[in-house]
């Protein structure tokens, strides 16, 4: 069951328009009358219960005064205005005929939260809008007491008074009703004999994938920037981050860029698919300031600088592949670089040289949202691993070291387990998390990395890893 995670706040702007807001949205509701105006604000206020599977309360907001809406799940609401305040933090009193009919719930009311920036008072009571003055008292007000007396008895008739449905609710209502399908296992052999008459859930192993694969596909509410790690060499840290590339890619639908963030010259440029041109970082580093103002360029441009992995649907940044250059990228290329390709790309997976002391290094290292340590399974690549955490600690990076992800892969389809079982009690107690990977013999030969070829194991392992990563992102 899942829980609301804020207050919407409702904005009285006149009797037929209000505006809901809700984390930084905001959505206007109107009507052609106060009555359906209510309505539909209950309505909107419902859904979110019913999304979240408990009551939510609503702030309402008119001019300067508030108070809380309860609505529960199945429709029914309440309005404690015996809580309205201004906005100073004052006790408020609601003229009758307040904006909104109350409705009792249908089960034991819950004593209702104000919110912990409001000032503590006693607990009022919580009823229905005050009886309003006899008309007598009013005869010029008599008319709308007795039409506001007859829609109160009304509401009282019918206590779910909810508005129409919308298109939004047949929407929801088919969101509901869906349920994965078996594809795999006894599953979903049954379900394809039975031409779907019998659908079986997935077994455990499909259901962890489509756990996995959710968790991979998460809304981010902004560029990441992923960072792979080992200052020594022939550590799996180019295959890492073109593996990772290709499963973010590949379940996300693209917008991930694998970038070969090399001082000098790295292999990532050698290990990807061909692509029709030899350009690198330094020649977009050259032509960067055509990128810069969005309204002049766009994703398309950059084809001419990345190196597209159509069928894995990532692009490629390669590092300097010139022999005979001299030119370095160092930390304020990085940035500039890094500040462009973040306009374009959703994801990006940074791999590394092996000089930790390099400015362009330490940059990359200062602008992840994620660190990967990446290690083979043997003495002296996971040494180096070691190495490098205990300098970034020193550094200053102990925050990105607890949440960093650390991979072990297996350098042969034999490896030595008690040395694996000892570096993962290691690296488990100094990262956020430990994640193996298979040896698979059609990465050994060093050249471009065939994604079909993988095995299913290689596969499922990545997608653990890039799981975990992405549940810290």
């Amino acid at each position: 069951m899942s829980t609301a995670t804020s207050e919407p706040t409702v904005m009285l702007a006149s009797k037929t328009l209000a505006h809901i807001h809700l984390e930084g949205q905001v959505d206007e509701v109107f009507a052609s009358t106060e009555d359906a105006l209510r309505a539909r604000i209950v309505e909107a206020i419902r859904q979110m219960a019913a999304s979240a599977g408990e009551p939510v309360t609503a702030i309402v907001v008119d001019g300067e005064v508030r108070w809380p809406l309860i609505v529960h799940p199945d429709g029914t609401f309440i309005e404690a205005t015996a809580l309205a305040e201004t906005a100073d933090g004052e006790p408020a009193s609601i003229p009758a005929p307040v904006p909104f009919a109350e409705t009792t719930p249908s089960r034991p009311e819950a004593p209702l939260s104000t919110g912990d920036d409001r000032p503590s008072r006693e607990e009022p009571a919580v009823s229905a809008t005050p009886a309003p003055p006899h008309p007598a008292s009013n005869p010029a007000a008599a008319p709308a007491l007795r039409s506001d007396l007859a829609r109160r008895e009304s509401a009282q008739r019918d206590p779910i008074a909810r508005a129409t449905p919308t298109v939004d609710d047949l929407l929801n209502s088919r969101a509901d009703r869906a349920k994965p399908r078996a594809t795999e296992g006894w599953q979903g052999a049954v379900r394809r004999a039975t031409g779907g008459a019998i659908s079986p859930h997935p077994g455990r192993a499909e259901q962890s994938r489509l756990d996995r694969e959710r968790t991979v596909q998460r809304r981010l509410d902004g560029p990441r920037t992923i960072v792979i790690l080992n200052p020594k060499g022939g550590a799996h840290k180019t295959t890492s981050t073109l593996l990772l590339a290709a499963t973010f890619g590949t379940q996300r639908g693209g917008a991930t860029l694998a970038w070969d963030n090399n001082e000098t010259r790295g292999t990532l440029g050698w290990r990807a698919q061909n692509a029709p041109h030899h350009r690198t970082a330094v020649d977009l580093l050259e032509h960067l300031d055509s990128f810069a103002e969005p309204s002049q360029a766009s994703l398309a441009a950059l084809d001419t600088y990345v190196r597209t992995q159509v069928d894995a649907r990532f692009d490629v940044l390669a590092s300097d592949e010139d022999a005979a250059a001299s030119s370095t990228i160092d930390a304020a290329a990085f940035d500039r670089l890094h500040g462009v390709l973040s306009r374009y790309y959703r994801l990006l997976i940074v791999d590394t040289g092996n000089n930790m002391r390099a400015s362009n290094w330490v940059a990359a290292v200062a602008a992840a949202d994620q660190l990967v340590i990446v290690s083979t399974v043997r003495e002296d690549t996971a040494a180096s691993a070691a190495w490098l955490l205990d300098g970034l600690r020193e550094k200053g990076f102990d925050h990105k070291i607890d949440e960093a992800v650390t991979i072990l892969a297996a350098p042969s389809a034999k490896p030595d387990r008690k040395l694996a079982e000892r570096l993962e009690r290691h690296f488990a107690q100094v990262t956020g998390a430990v994640v193996h990977v298979p040896f698979d013999a059609a990465l050994v030969d060093g050249g471009p990395i065939d994604f079909d070829a993988l095995s299913p194991e290689t596969r499922d392992a990545w997608l653990s890893v890039a799981a975990s990563i992405a549940q810290r992102l």
